[in-house]
């Protein structure tokens, strides 16, 4: 009987909270979840003086990044990547076939199957002076540079690929490259 009473009880306060004007407000459970606080982010309120949402340390790399590429798109950058860049993956078969993959879909349709320049583009005449691999002095900076900037007719690919894929794909055309010099 007891039980009965409080049921009859809930649902008579119950009835009576939902029933109330639909045009103001009702009790809040938490009303932070309804009502946002405002910060102020370029203002004191973190600890010590320091804003909220201060910019990252410089030099800081977000989880799963990578270092900034920070070499300029000129001339300059071309030699200084050439000579100074090196790959951070090593050389592997694994890192070979994925770069094989990458060149398959981003680059024979210009540069051909064996890197001499003989695409599917080239032959169609829709793009001409498409050099080999053979005749470039490239080293695996400047295929790197030149995807991540672009160079003459080619544009970047940095948008495309991440920077792991750029690298596998400098690696497999060093290996196109050695098998157009035999």
């Amino acid at each position: 009987m007891k039980n009965f009473k409080l049921i009859i009880a809930l649902v008579i306060f119950t009835s009576m909270v939902s029933c109330n004007d639909k045009r103001t407000p009702q009790l809040q459970y938490m009303p932070d979840m309804y009502e946002s606080v405002p910060y102020n982010t370029d203002g004191d309120n973190g600890l010590n003086g320091n804003p909220v949402n201060s910019k990252p340390v410089a030099g800081t790399i977000f989880r799963g990044g990578h270092p900034a590429y920070d070499i300029p798109d000129t001339n300059e950058g071309y030699q200084k990547a050439k000579t100074e860049l090196k790959s951070p993956l090593e050389k592997s078969e694994e890192n070979l076939e994925n770069g094989k993959k990458m060149y398959t879909i981003y680059c024979i349709s210009c540069h051909g199957k064996k890197g001499n320049g003989n695409g599917y583009l080239s032959q169609a005449e829709k793009f001409e002076g498409i050099p080999s691999y053979k005749d470039r002095d490239i080293t695996e900076g400047s295929i790197y540079h030149v995807l991540m900037h672009g160079k003459n007719l080619m544009g970047s690919h940095s948008s495309q690929l991440t920077y792991k894929e750029r690298w596998q794909i400098a690696q497999y055309v060093e290996v196109l490259r050695a098998d157009l010099l035999k």
